[in-house]
């Protein structure tokens, strides 16, 4: 009995869905330390996600906002906002983006950031 070639293309592509899942499941394991990821924004003391959280108010567009404590890893998870982190106080300094979806430990402490849109 043959199979039609849309069950043969439809099976091969679940086949390939599945395992690049499996392997995306096997690499968070990997990234021990982060929290779950979660709708919003977080600025961490610590790296991997660890220390002192400071929540980011994502739909506060441009204000510039100095941190009490230097921040060295971030989480963004939003389809709109991306969170811009600067060197220095009173955002100067080197800056860097962080895009709407982000899990990383930070290019330098950060000691200030704004709200852009995505």
């Amino acid at each position: 009995m043959f199979l039609p070639r849309t069950k043969i293309r439809s099976a091969a592509v679940a086949v390939t869905t599945a395992a690049a899942l499996i392997g995306l499941g096997a690499g968070a394991a990997g990234a021990a330390g982060w929290p779950p990821l979660q709708e919003g924004g977080h600025l961490y003391a610590g790296s991997n996600g660890t220390g002192t959280v400071t929540t980011v108010d994502l739909d506060d567009f441009g204000t510039c906002h100095t941190l009490s404590e230097p921040s060295l890893s971030i989480q963004v998870v939003s389809g709109s906002s991306s969170v811009v982190i600067y060197s220095e106080a009173g955002c100067t300094g080197h800056a860097w983006g962080s895009g709407s979806l982000a899990q990383s430990d930070l290019p330098w402490a950060a000691l200030s950031y704004r709200v852009v849109p995505a």
